[in-house]
């Protein structure tokens, strides 16, 4: 699955961002699409990720400012990230989990792929 990135910037505190990611390649199904972050100096952590029946899971630190979206058509997963704080500073990458079927029973093949990275800054 090729993964493209797109609107990350630089934006001041207080500020909005919509990053989107576009998935394309060969699968049956995409099962979760999500955002990971990592920031300088800093482990990557899981943001928001958001399952095919439309659930969705937030890193508590980004709860009630970020949402996460996804178009089952396009493929692409969105994260609008509202009241954003110079702690939010990081590389933002796309993740997504995806299957193949692989025969006539059904089994499926799964894979994981993830994005390029963008970078988020958040500063005055």
């Amino acid at each position: 699955v090729r993964l493209v990135e797109s609107g990350g910037g630089l934006v001041q505190p207080g500020g909005s961002l919509r990053l989107s990611c576009a998935a394309s390649g060969t699968f049956d199904s995409i099962d979760v699409m999500g955002w990971h972050r990592q920031g300088l100096g800093k482990e990557r952590e899981l943001v928001a990720r958001i399952f095919s029946d439309g659930s969705a899971q937030y890193a508590d630190s980004v709860t009630g400012r970020f949402t996460i979206s996804r178009d089952n058509v396009q493929n692409t997963v969105y994260l609008q990230m509202n009241r954003l704080k110079p702690e939010d500073m990081a590389v933002y990458y796309c993740n997504v989990h995806s299957s193949v079927v692989v025969n006539e029973e059904g089994a499926r093949r799964y894979f994981e792929d993830w994005g390029q990275g963008t970078v988020v800054t958040v500063s005055s």
